[in-house]
């Protein structure tokens, strides 16, 4: 469902199992960066109000899912740690050359989100699935389930407001180019590492 080209390596969890607290600081950033460009959308791009009610509402998703994994964090006798470059972000978003219209600007957002949220999807999966700590197994199989609807809003939202021909052409492109990026990750305890 997903159309990812390179699957996770399960090794990863074993990575991730060495340092919860690592993980779990990852992924709050990660959904403060979510709710983020949420917010960065509707500033973008006020006069989509279709994108607009969806992006508030998101970011209220997302906000509550930073603050689960915050709780999940002190629930442990940790502090959030500082937030870390997330060299996965950095590399996919060089993708797409800069400028252009702003429906070519909107379209390379939403599909740099749409397969962000993918990969979480994957890697919340494989955590689900994997992780022996049954109750974080748990959460992260809950969380999987919104990160594939972030997933397919964003790209049926690139579909309605590009050609869909022409979206889908870059999707694949893009779905490429991310196989290569992520062949080289999943050595960290990070949730795109």
């Amino acid at each position: 469902m997903l159309g990812l080209k390179l699957p996770t390596d399960p090794r990863w969890v074993n990575i991730v199992e060495k340092n919860i607290e690592e993980i779990l600081t990852d992924h709050a950033f990660c959904e403060q960066k979510a709710a983020s460009t949420a917010i960065s959308l509707i500033v973008s791009f006020p006069e989509y109000t279709d994108l607009v009610k969806e992006m508030v509402a998101l970011v209220k998703e997302e906000i509550s899912h930073f603050k689960m994994v915050h709780d999940k964090i002190i629930e442990r006798g940790w502090t959030l740690g500082r937030d870390r470059r997330d060299d996965y972000v950095i590399q996919l978003v060089k993708f797409f050359p800069k400028g252009g219209s702003r429906t070519t600007q909107l379209i390379h957002r939403l599909l740099y989100a749409a397969l962000i949220e993918a990969r979480s999807c994957e890697r919340f999966r494989l955590l689900s699935e994997e992780l022996e700590d049954r109750e974080l197994a748990d959460f992260y199989r809950n969380l999987m389930v919104s990160e594939a609807n972030h997933y397919i809003m964003f790209l049926g939202f690139a579909r309605q407001y590009g050609n869909k021909k022409e979206v889908d052409t870059k999707w694949q492109q893009l779905l490429e180019y991310e196989s290569k990026i992520i062949s080289n990750l999943g050595t960290t305890e990070a949730i795109h590492g």
